[in-house]
């Protein structure tokens, strides 16, 4: 503790009633209360058993919340981190590759442990359109449901769609992307695919409240298993479940199905440091299989697969603002939704909104969208389409989102 927190405030109050103040006693006081045997796992591996001590109420804030705790941790160690070693990316690479082994079993799995929970509950923090992925703050203050619309506008206009195209959605959520572009492709056809029960359900049943299931269609389908050819090809927070050891396996998919004139835009959450692992909590509890890649791993496997990069942004700050409110409107609702589950469960969710905020705010991780072609004049010589396309559609300062 006393390597580690540098500056800042934290009382630690252990077990035996022993209490001691870490830091420069800058800021707020935190104040964490530890209860029997919480101190020897803390210090064992800190970045598991913190998440699971809080989770068993272990750890108990008297002052303070756990997003305040996490925030002092992170600041923290950004300010005394070592630079990694020869070991630390051996360790890395070994650990990827028995952590992501995501066969279709596996993937399926992996899946089902967290987006085949109730419906009820995602829909007490989401937007209405239950988009579950970074929004785009088209300004600051923007609502969330307006930076959701935003980013369905930036998406479909680097997507560049025209009437009569076939579309597909890898990762199709509850429906509510494939739903909103299909609206840009007069006479054409989506095909979304997912491996939630829970989700494939509702998009269903959205597609049949707004009469387009004939041409908008939901499947329970490993994208593996899906084939061509379509002229666009979207997925949005899907990529992160793929896995290390399967993402040539992947772009050579994407490469088969695309149409020759054809248009994909790929959108994931991405580490602007070098290959890493997952969070050893978050894998464990939340994205069992999951991986947030470098651009350095996800690179090499498209010019394998022949594809041109037509178009890489980088969106830093946007997930953690997207974070934020998830976690302002999951503790709003937290009475109602510990009636769905339990204390435990919420203290997990709070744990896990808190902790990924935190990774966008001070640890280095952001979303990439790459869009994808197979021949260099697929689109536009210049950007300046992507302004045009979404312009209308962006919400403004002083505008209501619908």
């Amino acid at each position: 503790m006393r390597k580690t927190i540098r500056f800042g405030r934290l009382r630690l109050t252990e077990a035996n009633g022993a209490s001691e103040v870490y830091g420069d006693g800058s800021g707020p006081e935190l104040h964490m209360r530890l209860l029997p045997g919480a101190a020897l796992k803390l210090a064992l591996n800190p970045n598991l058993k913190l998440g699971e001590c809080f989770v068993d109420g272990e750890v108990i804030l008297e002052q303070g919340d756990v997003y305040e705790l996490l925030d002092l941790i992170a600041r923290n160690l950004l300010a005394t981190r070592k630079p990694r070693t020869w070991f630390d990316d051996l360790r890395f690479a070994t650990l990827r590759r028995l952590q992501q082994m995501n066969d279709r079993v596996a993937a399926r799995r992996n899946v089902a442990h967290h987006y085949d929970l109730s419906y009820d509950l995602y829909r007490r923090f989401l937007d209405p359109d239950m988009q579950y992925s970074c929004a785009y703050f088209p300004y600051p203050g923007a609502s969330l449901e307006e930076a959701q619309v935003a980013k369905k506008a930036h998406l479909a206009a680097k997507l560049d769609l025209k009437p009569g195209q076939k579309l597909l959605d890898i990762g199709s959520g509850w429906g509510g992307l494939g739903l909103t572009l299909a609206e840009d492709i007069p006479d054409g056809q989506v095909l979304g695919v997912t491996l939630s029960q829970e989700q494939l359900a509702i998009a269903r049943q959205r597609a049949e409240a707004k009469g387009v299931a004939n041409s908008v269609r939901f499947e329970l389908c490993d994208y593996r298993d899906v084939t061509g050819p379509f002229d666009r090809i979207v997925s949005v927070g899907m990529f992160e479940h793929v896995g290390q050891p399967h993402y040539q396996e992947f772009f050579d998919h994407i490469a088969r199905l695309l149409a020759d004139d054809g248009v994909a835009v790929i959108h994931s959450i991405g580490r602007k440091n070098p290959p890493g692992i997952t969070q050893p909590w978050i894998a464990k509890y939340i994205f069992p299989g999951g991986y947030i890649p470098a651009l350095s791993e996800v690179l090499p496997a498209i010019e394998r697969a022949g594809l041109w990069v037509t178009d890489i942004e980088i969106l830093r700050l946007h997930y953690a603002e997207t974070l934020r409110e998830w976690r302002r409107r999951f503790i709003a609702q937290r009475e109602e939704i510990a009636g769905l589950y339990d204390e435990r469960f919420c203290r997990m969710w709070e744990y896990y909104l808190a902790i990924s905020e935190i990774g966008f705010r001070h640890l280095g991780l952001m979303n990439f969208q790459v869009q994808l072609t197979k021949k260099v004049d697929a689109l536009p010589l210049t950007r300046d389409y992507i302004t045009a396309a979404e312009a209308p559609r962006v919400p403004k300062r002083g505008s209501r989102a619908a």
